[in-house]
């Protein structure tokens, strides 16, 4: 089970070796709101309007002495208005606890509104170069397609990834999975007779050996 774990990160890296976040953004300031605002919006979306955003509110301050009405406007195609009420009240508690500054810390992140595991990750592994390991929709997919994790939540997904992947390729696998996820593993109709991985794939090799009863076994798969 290791050696194939360790083959399909072999298979992730080669395959995506210019993996990196999609989003843009400068500092840690701009990749914390641009990731809030990309929860449900694509990255390509979420491109096209902090040019606007961060040129008018340059940082924490700017954004925390405005309201939740005069940032949604800018914002308003990435969906939700709980977005910009969120994204305000996130820079005014850093303003209030932090000294203005983003921090780079687990439980200090997530008790900003708005912010769960997912975009605290993100932040991390992103603005401070932390290990991390950020669990989207695609890395939730991906990596339970695979059998790099076998799990039926994000948090329990999290945990399994960080013992299955070692700690310093943490950051680079979860672009290697997003990667993957958005060019061969897609939600509905994955390419799989086009994916490298598919001989080292849990749920490729269930279905297409779906008369072996051990199939969904780790040890019924190749190495």
């Amino acid at each position: 089970m290791k050696v194939r774990k360790k083959e399909i990160l072999r298979v992730l890296e080669e395959s995506y070796p210019d993996a990196r976040p999609e989003l843009n953004f400068s500092n840690p300031y701009e990749t914390l709101v641009a990731v809030m605002l990309s929860a449900q919006c694509t990255d390509k979306q979420v491109n096209k309007v902090t040019p606007a955003v961060f040129r008018d509110f340059p940082d924490v301050a700017s954004m925390a002495a405005i309201d939740a009405d005069t940032l949604y406007p800018y914002v308003k195609s990435c969906g939700f208005k709980s977005k910009s009420q969120n994204i305000v009240a996130a820079c005014r508690m850093i303003m209030e606890k932090y000294d203005g500054q983003v921090p780079a810390d687990m439980d200090k992140l997530t008790s900003l509104p708005g912010v769960g595991r997912k975009t605290a990750n993100v932040v991390l592994a992103t603005a401070f170069g932390q290990p991390a390991i950020a669990v989207d929709t695609h890395v939730f997919r991906v990596s339970n397609r695979l059998g790099l994790a076998e799990a039926d939540n994000v948090l329990d997904t999290e945990m399994q990834l960080r013992r299955a992947i070692p700690k310093q390729d943490w950051s680079a696998a979860h672009h290697w999975l997003i990667f993957h996820g958005r060019r061969v593993c897609s939600a509905r109709n994955p390419k799989c007779d086009a994916c490298p991985l598919k001989d080292l794939c849990k749920d490729y090799h269930m279905r297409t050996h779906p008369q072996k009863e051990n199939a969904h076994e780790p040890d019924a798969l190749p190495l």
